[in-house]
């Protein structure tokens, strides 16, 4: 059974940092792509940032880069979004999915972060 779970979200002050996990289980992780993506209130879900299945960095959002870092743990099926210098807008339900190379995907149920002071 294939699972994906996010945990790491919470209440922040802007300027906070977060770290987010996707604990990934039922498959070959390694042979996976992992994103972020997330999805405020009233707009559509975007990506955040992407990581290939060897670890190599794909790409970030404009609106992250420099402030957001994408990681993954191939041994322990896990991959990690830190959030530093965190801005009120943020905030959203964050997910992370899981895209094999014949286009399967799997996603997460997601985890909310809320920047607030």
């Amino acid at each position: 059974q294939v699972q994906l779970v996010e945990s790491g979200g919470g209440l922040v002050q802007p300027g906070g940092s977060l770290r987010l996990s996707c604990a990934a289980s039922g498959f070959t992780f390694s042979r996976y792509s992992m994103s972020w993506y997330r999805q405020a209130p009233g707009k559509e879900r975007e990506l955040v940032a992407f990581i290939t299945g060897t670890g190599g960095i794909g790409n970030y959002a404009d609106s992250v880069k420099g402030r957001f870092t994408i990681s993954r743990d191939n041994a322990k099926n896990t991959m990690y979004l830190q959030m530093n210098s965190l801005k009120p807008e943020d905030t959203a339900v964050y997910y992370c999915k899981a895209r094999a190379p014949w286009n399967t995907e799997y996603w997460g149920q997601g985890t909310q972060v809320t920047v607030s002071s």
